[in-house]
């Protein structure tokens, strides 16, 4: 796969909070936009002209043909010029890259999905691909936990997912402000995993969500008797090439833009430097 970036056109930027916005981009050449195709959990690598690069995760689902959604955080210089960027502007975009989540393996069983803050921007990916064959699973479940009602990430979305009768979905904010209109949950999202009840047995664990969140998520899994081979988790690393080649996410004997960056918990505990 080449180094090279492709042009591609922001045809739609929409504001989620003050520090994260969704990106719509189309590839300028009309074949490759047609042939673009890539799993839930993979990430291209964006440039800036003149700025910089940066991996970032797929939002959008793989059967939404055309266009590739980025949700990205104002966290460094090549998002923050990103942020400033107006419709029509042009970027360059090569990939996709990484392995994504194992979907062949998952279909057929029982699917819990379990995000935190910005985590649930690569498993919007793989929501939607469960939505657009939901009859290959079993049991979902899905679990989503924001620092505030102000941070909750595809809040309408979220509000779908939670009328639906055949997804148990719940939302989560940590804490909520004097004077807010927010009539959800309150507490951490390991609280949820206690609702969310999914056989043990045939379930497949997606877990995406900032360190912290891993933490106690991980435990209270664990608790609750998943094994380390069905929990799913995303690692992001120092992604630079993305293709194995500058070495910069090098995690122990593996490489993190095309082993990863999803690995199960018992691949992720048997890499020095992760735990």
């Amino acid at each position: 796969m080449s180094l090279v970036p492709e042009l591609a056109i922001l045809v739609e930027k929409r504001y989620l909070d003050a520090q994260h916005s969704l990106f719509r981009f189309v590839f300028n050449d009309e074949d490759r936009r047609k042939a673009f195709s890539f799993k839930p959990g993979q990430f291209v690598m964006l440039s800036i002209f003149g700025v910089g690069e940066a991996p970032i995760s797929i939002t959008s689902g793989p059967d939404e043909k055309g266009f590739i959604d980025l949700c990205v955080r104002k966290a460094g210089r090549v998002t923050g010029v990103l942020h400033e960027l107006e419709e029509n502007a042009r970027v360059g975009i090569r990939g996709p890259y990484g392995n994504g989540y194992p979907v062949e393996t998952m279909e057929g069983g029982n699917l819990l999905i379990v995000a935190g803050g910005l985590g649930i921007a690569p498993l919007r990916s793989l929501i939607r691909y469960v939505l657009f064959r939901r009859e290959r699973f079993g049991e979902v479940g899905i679990g989503y936990g924001a620092r505030d009602p102000e941070s909750v990430l595809f809040y309408g979305e979220m509000q779908n997912l939670l009328e639906r009768t055949d997804i148990n979905c719940m939302l989560s904010v940590d804490s909520v402000p004097e004077n807010s209109r927010w009539q959800g949950q309150v507490g951490r999202v390991t609280q949820l995993l206690d609702k969310i009840t999914m056989p043990l047995e045939g379930t497949s664990v997606a877990v995406c969500g900032p360190p912290v969140f891993y933490k106690f998520v991980l435990d209270k899994l664990l608790k609750l008797g998943y094994s380390k081979g069905s929990i799913y988790m995303s690692l992001e690393r120092r992604m630079e090439c993305g293709l194995g080649k500058c070495g910069h996410c090098v995690v122990g004997h593996k490489y993190t833009c095309i082993d990863g960056p999803i690995f199960t918990y018992w691949d992720a505990i048997n890499l020095p430097e992760i735990f």
